[in-house]
């Protein structure tokens, strides 16, 4: 399948009111071990590639790459790039193979709202629930059951900000090239580096690039 996830997400400010900001990713996925993700913005583009046996992470901005050996399934990939480097797609929960198990582990409360004929031109169910401290509100389609919005509050943030993620383009079954999940010609000519956790710690002795701000006392 394939379609398209917009992604927006609050940010405090100084003043008070979040400002808002969005990314958008292309996703096309054949089961049981193939997906892509294509992230041109906003922020930082990446595009994340995974054809059963490698997965690839590329900047294409940094012209930087890192490939690893990935586990034979879908699910278990994506479990990896986030074990091993902080990688993690909001719409994880649609693509894995059993989503109702997913939501349904940490499920606490869940409850119909209604319908609405205003999301993407179709009819939608409206359910709202909560997971894993999550509150979530979904828009899903009443024929096809496919989600279209998911708008989702973390009990514990004591700022309440939302996060939306916007499903569309959806097509299921569709064609796709036979090379499709391989490493495009830039990523293969791209700087390699490993793929590392963004909180984990610099080996022990490094020191920063050559021209790098020195932390200095404010005077």
């Amino acid at each position: 399948m394939t379609f398209t996830a917009d992604v927006s997400y609050e940010s405090p400010t100084r003043q008070g009111p979040p400002l808002v900001y969005a990314t958008q990713s292309e996703v096309t996925m054949v089961r049981p071990n193939k997906l892509r993700v294509i992230s041109p913005g906003d922020g930082p583009a990446s595009e994340f590639y995974y054809d059963g046996k490698i997965m690839l992470a590329y900047a294409p901005a940094e012209n930087l790459v890192a490939v690893a050996d990935a586990p034979a399934t879908i699910d278990a990939t994506l479990e990896a790039a986030f074990d091993r480097a902080g990688i993690y797609f909001p719409f994880t929960d649609v693509i894995v193979t059993d989503p109702y198990k997913d939501l349904s582990d940490g499920l606490t409360l869940a409850y119909y709202v209604g319908q609405s004929h205003v999301i993407g031109g179709i009819t939608t169910d409206i359910v709202a629930y909560v997971t894993n401290r999550v509150f979530i509100q979904a828009w899903i389609g009443a024929d096809d059951k496919l989600p279209r919005i998911l708008r989702a509050i973390y009990l514990d943030d004591k700022l309440q900000q939302r996060h939306i993620l916007v499903l569309s383009n959806w097509k299921l079954n569709p064609e796709v090239a036979a090379d499709a999940f391989g490493t495009p010609a830039a990523a293969a000519a791209a700087t390699h580096m490993n793929f590392d956790h963004p909180t984990a710690a610099p080996p022990q002795g490094a020191k920063p690039p050559a021209g790098a701000a020195e932390n200095k006392p404010q005077q």
